[in-house]
């Protein structure tokens, strides 16, 4: 288990540690969720497919998550490589901890060829990232909301979309560490985004009389990826009920190309009938 005070300590959990072939055992960090953190997860299954395919790049990693990971508990991956061709290869990578299966994700590398079409939306005409206040997240990741939206107050209510200016200015020059590390950002707001619209709920309440959990997120990327630089993750969720959301986002560089975007089913719902924490405890549901 390591504690999360600057990148490093995040660049130490991608650093993982092979036992075999196809084999690797990583640690995990403790932000205090009580769980692994679901991003953590993405960003490690990344790395661990895109070691057992060196000569491909990821274009895309969809993973679901089947158990919380449990803090201080060493993650053993897996990754079997499914298919290996010239211009495509495909993985998958599991992450247990003893006997319990926590994610397990298909990850698919390519060989980029040249373009035949092209295309892509505009980015959202929004303010540039300095014109928002710096959020107090940490001094290793510079975090902006657009219009300083306030996600976990349940009295504050918005339409179903959010932006967030991104990026690790310390972050290596490594192409699958920028994917890491945009992989690890991906996973914190789309839930957020889908409480928007409702009075009453925020995110907040998550974990305390909320029961949230992501339960799939696929991320696909279409151009390579700068982590050190600013990137707009432009959030939608057209759709909340039967308790769940799904939510969709759009990643754009600064100067406006589209380099990635993601999907996220989640789980937003009252908890089941006993089983809301007590006062002044948090769930890891």
């Amino acid at each position: 288990m390591t504690d999360l005070t600057d990148l490093a300590d995040l660049l130490d959990v991608l650093a993982l540690t092979p036992t075999g072939e196809g084999r690797f055992t990583a640690a995990s960090l403790d932000e205090g969720h009580g769980v692994v953190f679901g991003g953590q997860l993405l960003a490690q299954s990344l790395v661990a497919a895109a070691a057992t395919m060196p000569e491909k790049q990821v274009t895309s990693l969809h993973t679901v998550f089947a158990r919380g990971a449990a803090v201080g508990v060493p993650l053993d991956i897996e990754v079997e490589v499914l298919h290996q061709g010239r211009a495509f290869a495909s993985a998958s990578v599991t992450i247990a901890q003893g006997d319990r299966l926590c994610t397990r994700s298909t990850v698919l590398g390519h060989v980029p060829d040249p373009d035949l079409i092209r295309h892509q939306p505009a980015a959202p005409a929004v303010g540039p990232p300095d014109a928002f206040a710096v959020r107090p997240v940490s001094s290793w990741w510079d975090l902006r909301i657009v219009d300083d939206v306030d996600i976990a107050d349940p009295a504050l209510v918005g339409p179903a979309e959010l932006g967030v200016w991104s990026r690790f200015p310390d972050a290596p020059a490594d192409a699958t560490i920028s994917q890491a590390l945009l992989a690890y950002a991906s996973d914190g707001f789309l839930i957020g985004t889908a409480m928007r619209p409702h009075a009453g709920v925020g995110q907040a309440q998550a974990h305390v009389s909320i029961s949230t959990t992501v339960l799939s997120h696929t991320l696909t990327f279409h151009e390579p990826v700068d982590a050190s630089e600013w990137l707009l993750l432009w959030h939608t969720s057209p759709y909340a009920g039967r308790g769940r959301a799904y939510g969709q986002a759009d990643v754009f560089t600064e100067d406006g190309r589209l380099v990635a975007s993601y999907v996220q089913q989640a789980m937003i719902r009252d908890f089941p009938e006993g089983r809301r924490p007590a006062t002044g405890e948090r769930s890891t549901h």
